[in-house]
């Protein structure tokens, strides 16, 4: 276990800490008590829960192994987590050693960061920053990817380490908006872009035989629920090449795992629109604190012209503004109907920290290059050709 004074000296942290690692996924599964205890003191964003990086050491990155970070104080209480994971690469014959956050693929967990009690965000941040320095030689490349713009531990990254080893980019522009309870449904559709629509569509849907809207939060009925909006989602997209973000069966294994954990939590919202007793339409939604996360959603191509996706957007800001909700989350993508619901847009960032080997400046050259061929390809294709390719991309990463 590294200790503070082995560590790179810096500013002066606030309160002493020690610093470990847990690095068995069954030493993992034991912490569920204390993190989720963690996470409700903390600031930190939905995707940091134990009930979604468990499941995803599980059945997305069984070829990784865990190196999640903890601080705990002197009465040995847990005060901060760096939920991260060791992943062994080769370039071009060229072993790398990469750490990155949990949950970092295949899933789209937007905000992953440092889980640090309120009001200590940066001082736990910089006790993990110091120890991944003292440790440089042990990594090649430090990857942190979807922070949220203006997190703490970018600042102490840049802090610990020399200005050089250190790059940061823009990743994502996460729509969202406050809401305010107090506010009846029919006054926030008057400040939207979808009021008319709205109300026109959901008059005639109203009408048809069957038409209802469930909403499924308990643990043991999601089974049902789940297989609709799959086979709802992977509809919507077949057009286009197949989802990118749900695509593969251990990917819906791991939702299967992420929703039940969630829901025992009360942290899930499926909702189901009905017509004629076929279901149409689904949202899969994630309770933060009072944040309504709009996570994925799907609905049958025979009822585009209905709108029956967009009613059922509405019914959830519905919904959320009659549970006390104050923010509802989009999360990354900047499509229109995003845009016609709410005004206001937040940023991710990712993060990329040299070790001390030249293997990390290596993989990033490696990347920079491909970038660099596939760009240039795209200069001198018409579009046309290459959204072809892309779709094409898409049917063949469904497949395998």
């Amino acid at each position: 276990m590294i200790r503070e004074e082995e560590l790179r000296q810096g500013p002066q942290s606030a309160q002493w800490l020690e610093v470990g690692a847990v690095g068995s996924a069954s030493t993992l599964a034991g912490m569920r008590a204390e993190w989720d205890a963690l996470l409700d003191a903390s600031e930190a964003g939905p995707f940091n829960a134990w009930e979604w990086l468990y499941p995803w050491c599980r059945r997305i990155a069984t070829d990784r192994r865990p190196l999640v970070l903890t601080a705990r104080d002197r009465s040995g209480a847990l005060v901060g987590l760096m939920p991260l994971c060791v992943e062994y690469r080769s370039v071009a014959g060229v072993p790398v050693r990469r750490l990155s956050f949990l949950g970092e693929t295949h899933v789209g967990s937007d905000y992953l960061d440092v889980v640090a009690k309120r009001g200590q965000e940066k001082d736990v941040a910089r006790h993990f920053a110091r120890m991944l320095y003292a440790l440089r030689d042990e990594w090649d490349v430090l990857d942190l990817t979807d922070l949220r713009e203006g997190s703490p531990t970018v600042d102490v990254l840049r802090e610990v380490f020399p200005s050089g080893d250190v790059r940061v980019a823009e990743r994502y522009v996460c729509p969202y908006d406050t809401l305010d309870p107090k506010e009846p449904f029919d006054a926030f559709l008057k400040r939207t872009g979808r009021r008319d629509n709205f109300l026109r569509r959901r008059k005639w849907l109203e009408k048809q035989e069957g038409y209802r809207i469930e909403r499924t939060e308990a643990p043991g009925e999601l089974a049902a629920p789940l297989t609709d909006f799959f086979r709802l989602h992977s509809a919507r997209w077949a057009s286009d090449g197949g989802s990118q973000g749900i695509k593969g069966t251990g990917v819906e294994a791991f939702h299967r795992d992420a929703t039940q954990l969630l829901a025992e939590r009360g942290r899930l919202r499926m909702y189901m629109m009905k017509v004629g007793g076929r279901a149409v339409a689904s949202v899969y939604g994630i309770l933060h604190r009072r944040s309504f996360i709009y996570f994925q959603s799907g609905y049958d191509p025979e009822w585009r012209n209905r709108s029956v996706g967009l009613v059922l957007v509405g019914e959830t800001f519905r919904d959320a503004l009659a549970s006390g909700m104050t923010e509802y989350d989009f999360l990354r993508g900047t499509e229109t109907y995003k845009s016609d619901w709410v005004t206001k847009q937040r940023q991710t960032v990712s993060v990329r920290v040299h070790g001390e080997s030249w293997a990390g400046r290596w993989f990033t050259r490696s990347e920079e290059l491909a970038r660099e061929v596939r760009n240039g390809a795209k200069a001198v294709m018409p579009d046309t050709l290459v959204e072809k390719v892309r779709r094409f991309r898409r049917r063949r990463a469904a497949v395998h």
